[in-house]
């Protein structure tokens, strides 16, 4: 599987942004799926996940959790990450993450990458 983040951009404080990760290959459904950030100056953070194959369990960071929604369209081998309420601390660059086998936290589970799409808020 090859991903492809995109729908970063520019928001106010407050905003909203979809985020959206494609996936090439046929064994996206099967995929453990995550989101991740990075801030500037700063390590990357797990943000959101979700399991294989209907995303029956999702789970989200503390800084996130009540704002953002993490869900998948496997029909369209897409993840997606919808982003309520933005804040300036949201200001990253987000990345979508897989595995084939189980993954948690920790951005060393993952073994596919996307490349990356900025979020910026602005207060």
């Amino acid at each position: 599987v090859q991903l492809q983040a995109f729908g970063g951009g520019t928001v106010q404080a407050g905003g909203s942004l979809r985020l959206s990760c494609t996936a090439a290959g046929p064994s996206f459904k099967w995929y453990h799926m995550a989101w991740f950030r990075q801030a500037p100056g700063k390590g990357r953070e797990y943000v959101a996940g979700i399991t294989p194959p209907n995303g029956a369990i999702t789970s989200y960071s503390d800084s996130v959790k009540g704002r953002f929604s993490i869900s998948r369209d496997n029909d369209r081998n897409s993840l997606y990450l919808q982003m309520n309420n933005l804040k300036p601390d949201d200001t990253a660059i987000y990345y979508c993450a897989g595995d084939r086998y189980y993954a948690g936290r920790a951005e060393n589970e993952y073994d596919v990458w996307g490349q990356g799409t900025e979020v910026t808020v602005s207060s």
